[in-house]
């Protein structure tokens, strides 16, 4: 149960009457997201910040109870910072790079998951899931009084939806009554018990893990580093086979514990049951239980995530594990990749044909995900002696050898992926180029004059040029530097002199050349933006 001090917000959005629910014929949107979670708000702030008209239903008035997931990832900071709330994440994040791996009482190693300078954001902050939502509402917000047609409507609950003549009709029940809209697109937004995805008769394919977690966020005045501490067959009775501890804000601290999946699970979240291993793991500390669950998991997901006038996107497509932190940064990089995509389709600059892309791209990323959250959940739990055996003689040599830790595994913490493969992708024509700069690369940030690189990219297509001018090619926005710094140079120079990027709107690689003339860029931008597809 959640502690009311610990309430972030709730009634953000309550229940209040709409016109459209007088109007004689139903009201009619380019967009309409059926969810309030992170994934839904970042998707509608996203489309909303590039002209579309887009409204929000949610059968709730604001944020659930629970801090939920709360690691987020630098590439969704770099997101939010695009929709203009990265800096109210970090200022009330706890900022971490460092993670430990432990085997009873042992250090197994440290590691540092942004050894390099030069970088705007961290590796990760963590943040409770209540207070990410208010940042996004709060922009969603400021959004609408600076003009962007966006509104988020509580209480409003999808009841049906087909689709009738090129568009998706939608039933919509409220306090007072229901109601109906048509859209041209349904973003479907609504987690992974989607009733979206239920009421279309649709399905997941993939893999349930027997077993069972206990999460208990405890409030406590803890001298801890803030770091990331997994502990494999921790020494503290009644942990079961792995506990994890992170610290969030406000004092709060999350509490994994491994439990087995024979479990009475009314009798595991009584308080006292609770208590107990918590006091074994910190004995002699004084902390107030602030919110208790148990769960289980499954990697899975949709087999195609658009199906014609309805898309899905975040844990209605796909489920992953938590370790790692891969469902919520995974969702939010879904509505990063979908957002300019359906913008350019509604505004006419781009054919229907693109949005397939966004299916061939963002179920490449989630088999990434669902591939490395079974395989750490493989490690964590092994499913036979053999396992266990194999496992717990990577923990003994890593304590002293190098080239066993890669094989530990406590979680494959969240990465962007990289696009090998897409449709979008223009033939590389930058030899030796570095790798992590690919076509098909999120772009690496890097220090630029008195900012960073990302900051500097416009809301369209931008083309880089490195230790060169840009060729102008009409309406694309052009990004000169001419004196290159030394991180600019690494990430994306490798062994040459100069080079130009065309970086997509999301700030993945379209195309990169030592150099090209217009003629090629105006055709990578065709194939970028799908013209070739249709």
């Amino acid at each position: 149960m959640l502690d009311d001090r610990y309430s972030v917000a709730h009634r953000l959005y309550p229940y209040a009457r709409s016109a459209d629910q007088a109007a004689g014929a139903a009201a009619h949107y380019p967009a309409v997201v059926i969810g309030g979670g992170p994934v839904g708000l970042a998707t509608a702030l996203d489309l909303a910040l590039k002209g579309v008209r887009v409204l929000v239903l949610d059968d709730h008035e604001g944020v659930g109870e629970g801090s939920r997931a709360i690691c987020f990832s630098k590439r969704t900071l770099e997101i939010c910072d695009r929709l203009g709330c990265g800096d109210a994440m970090v200022d009330k994040g706890v900022v971490w790079n460092v993670g430990k791996v432990l085997h009873g009482e042992d250090l197994v190693f440290e590691f540092d998951l942004l050894p390099e300078g030069g970088h705007r954001r961290p590796a990760f902050i963590n943040l409770q899931q209540p207070y990410f939502e208010r940042v996004l509402v709060d922009r969603l917000r400021r959004a609408e009084a600076e003009g962007a047609s966006i509104e988020i409507r509580g209480k409003n609950r999808v009841d049906a939806l087909l689709e009738e003549d090129g568009a998706a009709r939608i039933r919509i029940a409220t306090p007072d009554g229901p109601y109906e809209i048509t859209a041209d697109w349904v973003l479907a937004c609504d987690g992974a018990g989607s009733p979206t995805r239920k009421a279309l008769g649709l399905e997941f394919e993939g893999k349930v893990f027997r077993d069972s977690f206990l999460i208990a966020d405890v409030r406590m005045k803890a001298e801890f580093p803030v770091e990331r501490r997994f502990w494999f067959e921790p020494p503290f009775r009644g942990a079961g086979d792995s506990a994890l501890l992170h610290k969030q804000p406000d004092d709060i601290w999350r509490i994994d514990f491994q439990i087995g999946w024979d479990v009475d699970r009314e009798e595991e979240l009584k308080e006292e049951r609770i208590r107990a291993r918590i006091d074994q793991m910190l004995p002699d500390i004084e902390y107030e239980l602030v919110w208790t669950s148990i769960y289980t998991f499954q990697c899975r997901r949709m087999r195609t995530f658009r199906h014609g006038r309805v898309i899905f996107v975040g844990d209605s497509a796909h489920q992953v594990s938590p370790f790692g932190a891969r469902g919520a940064n995974g969702g939010i990089q879904d509505a990063d990749n979908l957002g300019w995509k359906l913008a350019m389709v509604l505004r006419g600059e781009a054919p229907e044909a693109l949005l397939e892309t966004y299916d061939t791209e963002r179920c490449y990323a989630t088999d990434e995900n669902i591939r490395a959250s079974t395989r750490s959940t493989d490690f964590i739990t092994p499913k036979s002696e053999v396992s266990r055996l194999f496992r717990n003689a990577v923990l003994h040599l890593s304590r002293d050898h190098d080239f066993a830790r890669p094989f530990v595994n406590s979680g494959r913490l969240s990465q962007p992926s990289i696009y090998d493969g897409s449709p979008l992708n223009s033939e590389d024509k930058l030899p030796d180029g570095p790798a992590g700069a690919r076509p098909g690369a999120p772009c690496p940030d890097a220090p630029i004059g008195h900012g960073y690189l990302l900051g500097a990219f416009g809301p369209g297509f931008t083309l880089l040029a490195i230790g060169m001018p840009a060729p102008d090619i009409g309406d694309v926005r052009r990004l000169e530097i001419i004196e290159v710094p030394p991180e600019v140079r690494e990430r994306y120079l490798g062994g040459q002199s100069r080079a130009l990027y065309l970086i997509r709107p999301d700030h993945h690689v379209a195309a990169r050349w030592e150099s090209a003339e217009p003629a090629s860029i105006r055709a990578a931008l065709d194939r970028a933006t799908g013209r070739e597809l249709a």
